[in-house]
C-alpha cells in the first residue's frame, strides 16, 4: 500500500495496488502542468485509489475530450489524470506518493518535446511518443 498527498495536505489518499508502467514524460503538456523538465506518472486500478478530500478542493481541467488532469484547487498540486478511453485506470503523478516507491520508471517519453535546455545523462530507453508497450 502506499500513501500520499497534495502540497497542502488537503487531498490524502491510499493506493491499494500497484503502479504500472512509470515513465518519465516530456511532453509539452506535461511539462505545463508540472512546471519541471518531466513528469513521472503510472497507470493505477481506480479501484485501488481511495481518496480523503474532506474540504473538496480536488479539481479537474479536462486538457481535451475525455481528458481530465486533477488537482489540488488550494496548492495546485497534480494529483492524477483520467482519459476516458480507460475508464478503469487512472495516471498518478508518482512525486505525491509519500511512501518509498518500489516500481521504477521503464522509459523517457516525448524526448522531441522536451525543454531545450534540457539534457538527458540517463541510461534508460527513449521514444518519440508512448512506451511501445501501453495500448
Amino acid at each position: 500500500m502506499y500513501k500520499g498527498s497534495c502540497l497542502c495536505g488537503s487531498i490524502q489518499f491510499e493506493l491499494h495496488g500497484g503502479i504500472t508502467d512509470p515513465i518519465y514524460c516530456h511532453c509539452s503538456l506535461c511539462r505545463k502542468a508540472s512546471g519541471s523538465a518531466f513528469a513521472t506518472n503510472g497507470d493505477v486500478n481506480k479501484s485501488d485509489l481511495h481518496l480523503n478530500d474532506a474540504k473538496g478542493t480536488l479539481t479537474y481541467y479536462e486538457s481535451s475530450e475525455g481528458k481530465r488532469k486533477y488537482f489540488c484547487s488550494t496548492c495546485g498540486a497534480p494529483i492524477y489524470s483520467s482519459n476516458s478511453a480507460k475508464p478503469d485506470k487512472f495516471r498518478i503523478r508518482l512525486g505525491i506518493i509519500d511512501s518509498d516507491i518500489v516500481e521504477r520508471p521503464i522509459s523517457h517519453n516525448f524526448i522531441t518535446s522536451q525543454g531545450n535546455w534540457e539534457e538527458l545523462e540517463i541510461n534508460l530507453p527513449m521514444y518519440e511518443g508512448h512506451e511501445p508497450s501501453r495500448k
